[in-house]
């Protein structure tokens, strides 16, 4: 699993801060050295995942693809659907094409603008989120790669029913996964109080499914731990 430094998103209750904020102190590996330790074990390898961070953000992601591919091993590309210019230049060619994509839903598209960087000089200015993600969840429907949805149900209702029915439209047939909210090393601190007892998570996560499913949708609920 190759996992990329740097989001265009900063949410809350990320659980991997030191690849968001690109920590220095991380010791990250280069694409190349990467690459290497694929070719060199992929007699054992059932594939590779490209997650982060962003990994939509580099330019070199069409290349990787392309040479994982030529390894005869099957590519999963984890996006938040920021950068559907991106996507579009990997559609657009067999070879550079993932074998299959996750697709972050996080809230509902016209709320994205809450989870843009604070760093940022003038947000509205540099990308408009909400429209990035219609673009590439269309892309994603309209690609013919198999692909999931993935959503958090994160906790003291953040997200509720309103946020899943203004996603589904961007949802076709594909499974649609529900994960309960799990505190610890957010990159905002403050959410790692926020957890909920198991129980109370799961019934949040199981509520938002099955709204996804009244809506035509694929709704499953998932336990992983995983944020």
């Amino acid at each position: 699993m190759f996992f990329f430094p740097g989001c265009n998103l900063f949410c809350p209750w990320c659980q991997n801060p030191d690849l968001i904020l690109g920590k220095e102190n991380k010791e990250f590996i280069s694409l190349e050295e990467g690459l290497a330790h694929i070719k060199k074990r992929r007699a054992v390898l059932g594939g590779v995942v490209l997650s982060g961070g962003e990994p939509s953000l580099y330019n070199e992601i069409p290349d990787l693809i392309r040479e994982i591919k030529e390894c005869g091993l099957p590519v999963k590309l984890d996006t938040n659907g920021m950068v559907p210019d991106m996507l579009e230049r990997i559609f657009s060619r067999d070879y550079t094409r993932p074998d299959y994509i996750a697709l972050d839903l996080k809230l509902a598209p016209g709320r994205y603008r809450e989870l843009l960087p604070e760093s940022l000089p003038d947000p509205a200015n540099v990308f408009n989120p909400e429209e990035a993600l219609i673009k590439s969840a269309a892309l994603i429907r309209e690609a013919g790669i198999a692909h999931e949805y993935r959503s958090l149900a994160l906790p003291r209702g953040f997200i509720d029913e309103t946020d899943i029915e203004a996603l589904a439209p961007l949802a076709d047939g594909a499974p649609w996964y529900f994960r309960p909210f799990r505190g610890g090393n957010c990159l905002d601190s403050a959410w790692d109080s926020l957890e909920e007892d198991s129980a109370e998570a799961e019934k949040q996560a199981k509520a938002l499914a099955a709204r996804a499913c009244e809506l035509g949708k694929t709704g499953i609920t998932s336990f992983t731990k995983e944020n």
